[in-house]
């Protein structure tokens, strides 16, 4: 079992509330929610006629997406700091 303190924190996104419970802090957890909550919006402006699901979905997709894209960059970096320290 883990020791790590568990917190609760109510977050709103896209108008619906939402409890969460993780080890980070409630303010990181309101930053991710916050940010989750504006790619929702986004992608709504966007695209209008779409529902509730389907803007879920992109947002995951998207959030994938760039996720993926900084993991490959952050492999690239660590290829050329293993090339400048040998």
């Amino acid at each position: 079992m883990s020791n790590e303190q568990k917190n609760r924190i109510t977050v709103n996104i896209y108008g619906h509330h939402y409890t969460i419970v993780g080890t980070e802090s409630k303010s990181h957890m309101q930053h991710v929610a916050r940010m989750v909550d504006e790619k929702m919006r986004e992608i709504k402006l966007k695209n209008p006629v779409l529902d509730l699901n389907k803007i879920a979905v992109l947002t995951a997709v998207n959030t994938v997406h760039e996720y993926m894209k900084l993991q490959e960059e952050m492999n690239h970096l660590k290829e050329e700091l293993k090339g400048l320290k040998g």
